[in-house]
């Protein structure tokens, strides 16, 4: 869920709070101010009412929607929210972090299932772009914010109904394992491949024994993203593919005067142009039948999988616009702490 798309400001109008909520997922719209500071939520029964009571769809929100409604946390646990939903007869809150910043909106309907598909995350990598940082840390366990980032990509995982967990793990694996071990603190299940030698991206794979019933996800452990899994899966099973490759628009500027030139004159001089790229975004769906394209225990990148996957069948695209950073550079691992701010 992209939770800009619930944004709306105190002077929205109530057709535009309509909108909203009725084409959105989750039944509520978020209140924020100029600075993007949340103020409150607006939901159909505040529609609704303001509607009876005499307001038209021209009129603006500003004294209707709730304001200081019932926030949680993103470590809110499950148990907690059901009690909080039980106790208010309210089924959907803000989850905020620690400034009061908007995070998401979870939804009780939402805990009720459990989703079955996996997701194997690819912890192996030694992280020598990042120098003295990986030196005698394994790179998805340095700490964006107060936590590991492979802690965040698991709880922000498990906030979408995922609990099945495989981690490839190889460069200083047990400072892995002893953290997560099978992942009961967490309220997921983690089971471990365990690379003898260096894999590369994708060779890992080779070695999971179990069989897939259900598409399984693919990512890398240096990757912090909104992006909502979920929608990933059902674009993947629309799709018809064998695999989908999550990919982000990359803008470059060519830094001098582009010149096109026929027969050695000049037709056109653009002045440092922009030019766009689709990069691949270091996240994947499977189906079960590609491990069976994999030579085992051989060294594998993801480009040559994708690569072997076209020979068999169709490799879908999946457009993330979410937030989205790899910290595997020491420019982005900075970033990402400043976002965390």
């Amino acid at each position: 869920m992209d939770i800009n798309k619930l944004k709306l400001i105190p002077h929205s109008s109530i057709e535009e709070a309509l909108k909203i909520v009725g084409q959105e997922r989750v039944r509520l719209g978020i209140i924020v101010d100029k600075k993007d500071k949340f103020l409150g939520v607006i939901s159909d029964s505040n529609i609704r009412k303001a509607l009876i009571g005499g307001k038209t769809l021209k009129d603006s929100i500003k004294d209707i929607y709730t304001k200081n409604p019932i926030t949680i946390k993103e470590n809110t646990s499950k148990e907690e929210l059901l009690k909080l939903s039980a106790k208010t007869d309210i089924y959907d809150f803000p989850v905020l972090d620690e400034k009061g910043q908007i995070l998401s909106i979870k939804s009780v309907s939402s805990l009720l299932k459990t989703n079955p598909n996996s997701i194997v995350i690819m912890a192996g990598g030694l992280g020598s772009r990042l120098k003295e940082l990986t030196k005698d840390t394994p790179k998805p366990m340095l700490k964006v914010g107060k936590k590991p980032i492979l802690e965040s990509i698991i709880q922000r995982l498990k906030n979408q109904n995922f609990e099945n967990f495989i981690f490839c793990v190889n460069y200083k694996k047990q400072i892995i394992e002893d953290y997560f071990q099978k992942g009961q603190k967490f309220g997921v299940k983690i089971s471990y491949i365990k690379e003898r030698k260096k894999l590369g991206t994708a060779g890992a794979l080779s070695l999971i024994k179990q069989e897939f019933k259900e598409s399984f996800i693919v990512m890398n452990a240096d990757i912090l993203t909104e992006l909502d899994f979920n929608d990933l899966l059902k674009a993947h099973k629309k799709s018809k593919a064998l695999m989908s490759v999550c990919v982000r628009e990359f803008e470059q500027q060519i830094p001098y005067g582009v010149i096109t030139q026929k027969q050695g004159f000049i037709e056109n001089i653009e002045e440092k142009p922009t030019q766009k790229f689709l990069v691949s975004a270091g996240i994947y769906v499977l189906e079960n039948e590609i491990l069976n394209l994999i030579a085992k225990n051989e060294y594998l990148d993801m480009p040559e999988l994708i690569k072997l996957v076209l020979q068999k069948g169709k490799v879908n695209t999946y457009i993330i616009n979410d937030y989205w950073i790899d910290i595997g550079r020491p420019d982005e691992f900075l970033k990402a702490n400043e976002d965390f701010k």
